[in-house]
């Protein structure tokens, strides 16, 4: 069982290096760059990988490609800002040393996010399973904008043991740019596409419901500060992408 650990990459140099050390058991390491303007390119070839610069197609396109230029069958997608745990490295190693033909297609692994200074266990951020491990033969990666993932055809999916680590958010701040500058617009222009229309009372009701299903039904209020922080942040993010929508539907109105 030899893996391709893929990542794709944009002005990451204060993390890919760190990300490439944690695929160090790895058969081999594929970054795909999309022209960094910084040093991410020079670091990753430094720390082993195979670079390749392309411009950016977007999330799912770029994974996909990943995938396509890896040299072995199975893949491990990893994103720059993630780590992989100790326990996770085992469980792969367990995998690997399995010579039977009962592994499955693809594995689900967990991942858990640092954020303001604490691993997050609710308002809907853990477990996060995210399906990182498959067969290339097997699965492709899909998603036009955002929230992009592997799909599996004709195969079975099981989870693995371990977490993914992940470093995704510096301070409210970045947290706040995160949301504004990428997250809301490609949430609302893949709403739009699919054919999804929103309203003032959706708009109104958005933030509010999002709030509670973070803070109170997946009990971000167990992570004290943080997990109202991290509601509070999805309640933002759900208002403005609804009104990133409305937008686009009173600019569809008005060229007609």
């Amino acid at each position: 069982m030899k893996i391709s650990a893929t990542i794709i990459t944009f002005n990451e140099e204060a993390n890919i290096r760190e990300a490439c050390e944690s695929l160090a058991w790895a058969d081999e390491v594929v970054v795909v760059d999309s022209q960094s303007t910084d040093q991410t390119a020079q670091l990753a070839y430094q720390s082993g990988a195979r670079v390749i610069r392309r411009e950016w197609p977007g999330f799912a396109a770029q994974k996909q490609f990943a995938s396509d230029a890896a040299s072995h069958d199975w893949i491990f997608s990893l994103d720059a800002d993630e780590r992989v745990s100790a326990q996770l490295r085992a469980s792969i190693d367990a995998l690997r040393a399995n010579q039977s033909d009962q592994l499955a297609d693809g594995y689900l692994i967990s991942r858990r996010s640092f954020y303001q200074g604490r691993w997050i266990r609710g308002g809907g951020w853990y477990p996060d399973r995210q399906l990182r491990l498959f067969r290339k033969s097997r699965g492709r990666w899909e998603g036009k904008h955002i929230h992009e993932s592997v799909k599996i055809k004709d195969g079975r999916i099981e989870k693995l043991p371990g977490d993914l680590l992940h470093y995704s958010v510096r301070d409210a701040a970045h947290h706040h740019r995160m949301i504004g500058e990428r997250y809301a617009p490609l949430a609302a222009r893949q709403m739009f596409e699919a054919g999804r229309r929103t309203s003032t009372l959706k708009i109104a009701t958005a933030a509010p419901l999002a709030f509670l299903r973070s803070y109170v039904l997946r009990a971000g209020f167990c992570d004290g500060l943080a997990g109202l922080s991290i509601a509070s942040f999805a309640a933002h993010y759900a208002f403005l992408k609804h009104l990133m929508l409305s937008e686009m539907q009173k600019k569809e109105v008005s060229r007609r």
